[in-house]
C-alpha cells in the first residue's frame, strides 16, 4: 500500500541528511528524555483527555519513557520501536517489538487490536508517513483516537526535509495531512499545547504541539 503517491508530496519532501539505515543509526540505545519535563507534563495531560479508560494503547516510535498518564488505567501498553534495550527499560510497557517502520510501514498487529496510541515527538523522523498512518487506522478500533506530539527538538540529520523547512503552524498542517490522505481517520484537531512560564535554570520550557484524529468505520 503506497499511498504516499496519491498524496501531493515528492520524493524530496522525505529526504534527510543521513540516509543511512536506521537499524544503524539507532543501535545505541538513548536513555534520555527528547523535551523537558514542563513539556511532558503536558503531553501527559493531553493523553490523559484523550485516551479512553482501561483500554489497549499503541506508543508509536517508542523508547524508554512513554509519558503516559501515570493514574491512566490500561488493559496494556504496547510498545513499537527501533531499540530492544530502550524498550526493556519502559516500565510502561506490557509487550514491545522492535519494528522500523521507515522500512516496512506495515505494523504487525491484528485488525482493531488498539483502542488508542500515541506518538510522542518522533512524527518527524517518518519517511513514508502517510503509509504509516494507513496501517495505524487498520489496528485502531472505529472512534480510537491516535495523538501524535512534537516540539521543536530534533535530530535534525534525521529529520525529513519538508518538516525542516516548516515553522510549527506548518508542522501540525503536514500532520493533518498525513491523517487526510491516509483516509479512515476523523477530521483532525490541532493544538499548542506548550506550557508556560520557564523551566530549570530560568530557561524558556520547550513547546509542545499536538495533532489528532479517530478512527472511523471501514467497509
Amino acid at each position: 500500500m503506497l499511498l504516499v503517491s496519491e498524496a501531493p508530496f515528492l520524493p524530496e519532501h522525505f529526504r534527510r541528511q543521513d540516509e543511512r539505515e536506521d537499524s544503524l543509526y539507532y543501535t545505541a540505545p538513548r536513555l534520555m528524555t527528547h523535551v523537558d519535563n514542563r513539556a511532558i507534563d503536558s503531553a501527559r495531560a493531553l493523553y490523559a483527555e484523550l485516551l479512553p479508560p482501561d483500554g489497549a494503547i499503541l506508543d508509536m516510535m517508542s523508547s524508554w519513557k512513554s509519558h503516559l498518564p501515570v493514574d491512566l488505567a490500561r488493559k496494556r501498553t504496547v510498545g513499537l520501536g527501533m531499540n530492544d534495550v530502550e524498550m526493556r527499560e519502559n516500565g510502561q510497557l506490557d509487550d514491545y517489538v522492535v519494528h522500523d517502520v521507515n522500512a516496512d510501514p506495515a505494523l504487525p498487529f491484528g485488525d482493531a487490536e488498539f483502542d488508542g496510541g500515541v506518538m510522542t515527538v518522533s512524527v518527524q523522523y517518518l519517511i513514508r508517513p502517510v503509509d504509516v498512518f494507513a496501517d495505524l487506522r487498520r489496528v485502531l478500533k472505529p472512534g480510537a483516537p491516535f495523538i501524535v506530539t512534537f516540539s521543536n527538538r530534533i535530530f535534525p540529520e534525521k529529520a525529513v526535509a519538508i518538516w525542516l523547512a516548516s515553522n510549527a503552524e506548518e508542522r501540525a498542517r503536514l500532520v493533518g495531512a498525513y491523517f487526510h490522505y491516509a483516509r479512515g481517520w476523523g477530521e483532525s484537531t490541532a493544538q499548542d499545547r506548550s506550557p508556560n512560564g520557564t523551566g530549570e535554570g530560568g530557561t524558556p520550557t520547550d513547546p509542545l504541539y499536538a495533532v489528532w484524529a479517530r478512527a472511523e468505520e471501514t467497509g
